[in-house]
C-alpha cells in the first residue's frame, strides 16, 4: 500500500488576503504571500500559503473560469471546519473576542474532558477550538 501523508487543506476566498489576515490576527498563523506565475491558472493573482498549527493551508482566489458557490450553512457535509487545540478554551475565546472574533458557539463542555468553541471566519469558515 502507498504511504499517504497530509499535504494541505485548500480554502477558496473572494479576498484571500483578508482571509489570511484573519488567521494571522486571531490564531498567529504564519502567512507567506506571493503571486501566481505567468502560465498558471491564477496567473498574476495573489498566492497565499499559511502554516496553522503546524499544518499547511492554501488560500486561493475565485476560480477564473467557473462560478464559485456560496458557503453552505453550518453544519454541513464535506469539509466542515478546521480544528485547533488550545490549553484553555475559555481564555482563548476571551482573547479572540477582544480581537473582534465572532464566537459562533461555546465555549461548552461536549463530554468529560472535552471543552470546545467555534469561531466564525471569513466566508463562514468555522474554526473549532478544542481543549482536551
Amino acid at each position: 500500500m502507498r504511504d499517504y501523508r497530509y499535504d494541505h487543506v485548500h480554502l477558496r476566498s473572494p479576498d484571500p488576503n483578508a482571509t489570511a489576515r484573519f488567521f494571522e490576527t486571531m490564531f498567529g498563523a504564519e502567512v507567506t504571500r506571493g503571486v501566481y506565475p505567468p502560465g498558471t491558472l491564477y496567473s498574476g493573482q495573489q498566492r497565499i500559503t499559511m502554516r496553522l498549527g503546524g499544518q499547511t493551508v492554501l488560500i486561493a482566489p475565485p476560480h477564473p473560469h467557473e462560478a464559485t458557490a456560496t458557503p453552505p450553512p453550518f453544519p454541513h457535509y464535506g469539509l466542515e471546519h478546521i480544528g485547533l487545540t488550545v490549553d484553555n478554551v475559555d481564555d482563548a475565546c476571551e482573547e479572540l473576542r477582544r480581537k473582534g472574533a465572532d464566537i459562533a458557539m461555546g465555549p461548552l463542555t461536549r463530554s468529560a474532558g472535552l471543552r470546545l468553541a467555534f469561531v466564525r471566519g471569513p466566508e463562514d469558515i468555522m474554526v473549532e477550538l478544542v481543549q482536551r
